[in-house]
């Protein structure tokens, strides 16, 4: 069984349609802690404003994906009319973490770039649409497959790293990642690591790779370099941000840094604040 296969049927995925039909107006959307919202728009456009003040225009054949649940309104002009249909995805809540910590805000999609998920999306406004014998069994099952495709399209394109998901749905590695990511300056070890899910060195090593698709102490290099991205974006001292991700000091992360970027830190975060000042 493939890595994604196994991860879908760990995380007890649940596609529900709330609605499906002709919206018109504005319709708003509460913040929902235990579901993420998804939204197909067949026909028409309307306008997505979010919690964040993100203001996002659909045009037809577009999907929306607030894996999260957050707060947001769809619109829909006076003149105009928009066929959609809106589902909620239930997961339970230690996967519906793993999905919003790794996952944006919110994911916009135009199907037209997926032929399988356009098909997928047919179906459903088939269904939606058109009153049939076990249309809402249909329909349900129907924004499963579709939620699949989103998760493969988010991997394909980089967004999603279906490795890390994978571990932190693990029942033996998830608790240790979470570790990882609230001490990174624990001065971790394969050994150490292997010891804080009891297992063999060599036992825990070969799991950890065949889940993640890294090493043990690659992951850790990796999650380090970016959280110091992270803490060099606000301005932090750079022998600072070392000591915060786990080097001694800025010689110690500027070596690392740069086999890993290319580049320095200071080299790294003045490209940074240049392009953002373009």
């Amino acid at each position: 069984m493939d890595k994604l296969s196994s991860l879908l049927q760990n995380l007890d995925m649940n596609a529900e349609v709330f609605f499906s039909g002709s919206l018109c107006g504005i319709q708003a959307f509460d913040d929902c802690q235990d579901a993420g919202f998804l939204h197909l728009l067949e026909s028409g456009s309307l306008t997505v404003t979010t919690e964040q003040g993100h203001k996002v225009l659909l045009e037809a054949g577009s999907v929306m994906f607030f894996p999260s649940g957050t707060c947001h309104q769809l619109e829909v002009e006076a003149s105009e009319d928009a066929n959609l249909v809106c589902a909620t995805v239930r997961l339970p809540a230690h996967h519906q973490r793993i999905l919003t910590d790794n996952l944006p805000k919110f994911l916009c999609i135009n199907i037209e770039d997926d032929k399988a998920a356009t098909d997928t999306a047919c179906r459903i406004f088939d269904e939606a649409f058109n009153e049939q014998n076990g249309r809402q069994i249909m329909i349900d099952r129907l924004c499963d497959i579709f939620v699949i495709h989103l998760l493969r399209y988010v991997i394909d394109s980089g967004t999603l790293e279906l490795g890390l998901l994978a571990a932190e749905s693990h029942p033996q590695l998830a608790k240790l990642i979470d570790a990882i990511k609230e001490t990174p300056e624990h001065e971790w070890s394969v050994e150490d690591m292997a010891e804080q899910v009891a297992m063999s060195r060599s036992k825990f090593a070969a799991l950890f790779k065949e889940t993640v698709g890294q090493s043990p102490m690659e992951y850790v290099t990796g999650l380090r370099m970016a959280m110091a991205k992270g803490l060099l974006k606000m301005n932090r001292p750079v022998g600072l941000v070392a000591n915060e991700v786990g080097y001694e000091n800025a010689s110690s992360l500027a070596k690392v840094f740069r086999k890993h970027f290319g580049i320095t830190p200071k080299q790294w975060l003045k490209q940074y604040l240049g392009g953002k000042q373009s």
